[in-house]
């Protein structure tokens, strides 16, 4: 039984289209063909392009927005006997079987603090075993803040004023601090960036200890008060974020008017963004519409899946992507696929293309493994040629992703602002060789 006891300088390069962003569909439902998107010919010029600086244009816009909340699991609930069936489960694993949506780490916490007891006893010890018919009462426990300090890291900042900031995040980079991460993240570059003191952030649920899994989970961090360098009014927050393994363009609300306006965006889902991948293989078809909704994966609790059927709140939740082949790559062994969202799930790319048999090269938790990527390449290249890639692929250690356009209404000007971003070297790089295999436009 589950209760719910709340307590109380801009770098210039080239200018995106208006167009690559305003493409409509009707909303069909589950996998379904769809119409090419607008401007492949210039996403192709910006992918092919040698430069990796940015680009930025702007327009008007009348996007409206609406508030919302999310629920953080303070204070949940759980009484329940271990089902007569179950084999023997650790205690954190077991209870996050039970709490949909609910992060390991956050259970962690919770057994951690003495909020777990096992047949009257309170354990506190994460890798207890259960066992048939042992009943556990927890309560969850309070998100608690961490603190992150500012840290002299090297951004690529694409735009900043004095209300947002628009980052190019490089690979491998954590967004924001959390347990296992609390240095070297993004948003203690940030700190330093800004020149503020220690922060008090708050600790968001996460899919792992070690990672920042979370592609569009509202954030906020605030000032530390306790200092006195500085106003209460600076608080920067972070609206979005990418997985660790992902690159490309973010933004930063850089004071709380902002941080609000563009949560309200992205709840409203106004806020457009391209991204792009290599697969390993090529979906059927082409270009199409993924309406699948995802949720935590039983048997891995790192990683999401889709979930193929109604809608069920504690199975998954909805989430729509739309697909484009922008290239076939070495004869259909891989391609090169623009991604636009409509929602944003954690891991939504990832599970919809793991979905479409398609996963993304690099990415081992979502089935894109080298041992798969060479087995669909070496039928379809040249036998002295699986040395050199065997080679590539071993060297490519994250999900070949890219976060490669944003576009948002700014929070003070009203202005739609748009921006660009060719991929980093490390993708550019399988890119160009695959094409010397063979390159294919749909």
């Amino acid at each position: 039984m589950l209760t719910f006891c709340f307590p109380a300088p801009l770098t210039k390069a080239f200018v995106t289209s208006p167009s690559l962003f305003f493409v409509f569909f009707p909303p069909n439902p589950k996998i379904t063909a769809c119409p090419p998107f607008a401007s492949t010919s210039r996403i192709s010029r910006i992918l092919r392009a040698t430069s990796t600086s940015t680009g930025v244009s702007i327009s008007d816009g009348n996007d409206e927005a609406l508030a919302g909340h999310r629920n953080n699991y303070s204070g949940v609930r759980l009484e329940e006997t271990v089902a007569v069936d179950s084999r023997k489960l650790r205690l954190d694993s077991w209870i996050s079987s039970r709490v949909s949506g609910i992060s390991r780490a956050r259970v962690q916490s919770s057994i951690r603090s003495g909020l777990v007891s096992v047949n009257g006893r309170i354990v506190d010890k994460v890798s207890h075993n259960v066992k048939a018919g042992d009943r556990v009462n927890c309560t969850i426990s309070e998100l608690q803040p961490l603190r992150a300090e500012p840290e002299n890291i090297p951004l690529d900042i694409v735009y900043e004023d004095d209300h947002v900031l628009v980052v190019n995040k490089p690979a491998h980079m954590v967004v924001h601090p959390a347990p296992g991460n609390a240095t070297g993240t993004l948003v203690n570059g940030i700190l330093h960036h800004c020149s503020l003191p220690t922060v008090a952030f708050s600790n968001h649920d996460g899919l792992s200890d070690s990672e920042d899994n979370c592609d569009d989970g509202l954030g906020y961090f605030s000032v530390d008060q306790s200092s006195s360098t500085c106003q209460a009014s600076v608080r920067p927050g972070i609206v979005h974020r990418l997985d660790k393994g992902t690159s490309g363009l973010l933004v930063v609300a850089k004071n709380e008017l902002s941080h609000a306006h563009l949560s309200d965006q992205f709840k409203l889902h106004t806020i457009h963004r391209v991204y792009i991948s290599l697969t390993s293989g090529v979906p059927s078809p082409l270009a199409g519409r993924v309406d699948i909704p995802i949720g935590r994966d039983s048997n891995n609790r790192i990683r999401m899946t889709a979930i193929p059927g109604p809608i069920k709140s504690k199975q998954g939740r909805h989430a729509a992507s739309r697909y484009k082949v922008i290239e076939v790559l070495a004869g259909g062994g891989s391609a090169l696929v623009e991604w636009r969202l409509e929602t944003g799930r954690t891991h939504q790319i990832r599970a919809h293309a793991k979905h479409l048999g398609i996963p993304l090269l690099g990415d081992e938790l979502y089935g894109g493994t080298k041992s798969m990527a060479l087995s669909l390449l070496w039928p379809r290249t040249p036998s002295s040629c699986h040395g050199q890639l065997s080679q590539l692929v071993s060297e490519f250690e994250r999900p070949c992703l890219h976060a490669m356009a944003l576009r948002f209404k700014h929070p003070h000007t009203g202005k739609n602002i748009h921006f660009s971003c060719p991929p980093p070297s490390d993708f550019a790089e399988i890119l160009n060789q695959l094409r010397k295999f063979s390159t294919a436009k749909p």
